[in-house]
């Protein structure tokens, strides 16, 4: 409500509606005078920021320690009081992903093995896998590059400096054969009979990795980092596409709970995701923290907080669902085996989306 004058006219200037009261019963405005002065907007802008900050921590505090209050209440109809839980899901996601990509970088996300300088064992130990593979290939330059390099002690090499001298670098294989080409593919494909030729699904995967094989030739560091910067950005998709799926392995578990209906499942799932948006938000805080400090006590708060993340669900489920502690530990366990198949199968799809989309 704000704090403007009432209007002694009756009629709604949004949608002419004779009203009685303060607001309109048919479109809910407010019937006040449209004039305001400068002082009344900056007091109606405190208002709506205060009013949200009031609701968004009341329901923080409801959402962190009432596992299943928040949905019990919204499927009953009590929400006025409480935030919105799809416009706290986007602000708690936006959070999330803001500190996490400013956080993890895709050279930080996906590293698989630490870009450090070799030792002298290391650096020997690839001399004689280098001189290995020449001897069985004399021909390749890249190979007496990389020797090269490695042979010259007064420069320090780290794994990513080989990778430009590396002629067989794959980014993605393709299937059915090795093609250094799409002209050696094309070539080989119409030499076949036209039964022994590859579908089109092949021909499509084939020609992608070619493809993507003879862009990052030269540069094959280059290619980890455009595909983990590709999936990075997809994870926000990829979770929020997970909603409905997991709201729909809550509805076959209580299936026979005719009260719920799916989406009564679907807001469950929305305030269990916005709790693990927060939880994972105190997990990079206490690890920033222990990079800080160096004191065990953030490692230990790590630890309680991901162990915090099942306990809450399964509380949250006894809670909303109402069943007893064995049948809700028994869904409880065929949600997240079914959860983790369902993630599984929706990664490798937007996985393969990304190798697409470089």
């Amino acid at each position: 409500m704000s704090h403007a004058p009432e209007r002694k006219e009756k009629d709604c200037l949004n949608c002419g509606t004779i009203i009685h009261g303060r607001f309109c019963h048919v479109c809910g405005q407010e019937n006040v005078v449209p004039k305001e002065s400068f002082w009344h907007l900056v007091v109606h802008f405190f208002y709506d920021i205060t009013h949200f900050d009031s609701k968004f921590f009341d329901t923080l505090r409801y959402l962190l320690f009432r596992p299943g209050f928040l949905p019990k209440e919204y499927i009953n109809g009590r929400r006025a009081s409480y935030l919105n839980p799809i416009r706290m899901y986007v602000f708690t996601s936006a959070l999330f992903f803001l500190i996490f990509f400013a956080i993890s970088g895709p050279e930080n996300a996906f590293r698989i093995t630490n870009d450090e300088p070799y030792t002298r064992a290391e650096r020997d130990s690839v001399i004689a896998k280098v001189k290995e593979k020449m001897g069985k290939d004399t021909a390749t330059t890249g190979l007496q590059q990389q020797l090269l390099l490695l042979l010259d002690t007064t420069t320090e090499v780290k794994p990513s400096d080989l990778y430009k001298f590396a002629e067989d670098f794959i980014v993605v294989g393709t299937i059915g054969g090795e093609y250094r080409n799409m002209k050696e593919y094309d070539s080989i494909q119409q030499s076949r009979p036209p039964g022994q030729r590859d579908h089109w699904l092949l021909r499509l995967w084939n020609k992608r990795a070619i493809g993507l094989n003879e862009k990052y030739k030269q540069d094959p560091s280059r290619s980890t980092r455009d595909l983990a910067d590709s999936i990075l950005h997809r994870l926000p998709y990829l979770l929020f596409v997970s909603l409905p799926f997991f709201a729909l392995i809550l509805k076959l578990l209580y299936i026979r709970r005719k009260q719920f209906y799916y989406a009564d499942h679907g807001i469950f799932t929305v305030h269990h995701y916005i709790f693990s948006f927060i939880l994972l938000l105190f997990v990079f805080l206490w690890n920033k923290l222990h990079e800080m400090s160096g004191w065990g006590i953030w490692s230990f708060l790590i630890t309680v907080t991901v162990i915090a993340w099942p306990l809450y669900l399964f509380i949250a489920m006894k809670k909303f669902y109402g069943q007893r502690w064995g049948k809700t530990f028994f869904k409880f366990i065929l949600l997240n085996l079914m959860g983790l198949i369902v993630m599984s199968l929706l990664l490798v799809f937007f996985l393969l989306f990304s190798i697409f989309q470089l």
